[in-house]
């Protein structure tokens, strides 16, 4: 027992969820999952990163 106010919760944001009208922006969606252009290249950042911890790496024997 004890089940019927979480499923009264549960029942309200299913609801909440089906009838809300919502405003959705494609064009900043597909900017967002194509990437934006002038945005920082990964390999810029990876490369930064690895400078970073460079200063801590030991001397190379090869």
């Amino acid at each position: 027992m004890g089940r019927g106010r979480a499923k009264a919760k549960q029942t309200k944001v299913a609801r909440d969820l089906k009838y809300r009208t919502h405003e959705t922006d494609f064009g900043a969606l597909a900017r967002e999952l194509h990437g934006e252009e002038g945005a920082p290249d990964s390999d810029d950042a990876e490369a930064d990163d690895s400078d970073e911890w460079s200063d801590y790496a030991g001397p190379r024997r090869d």
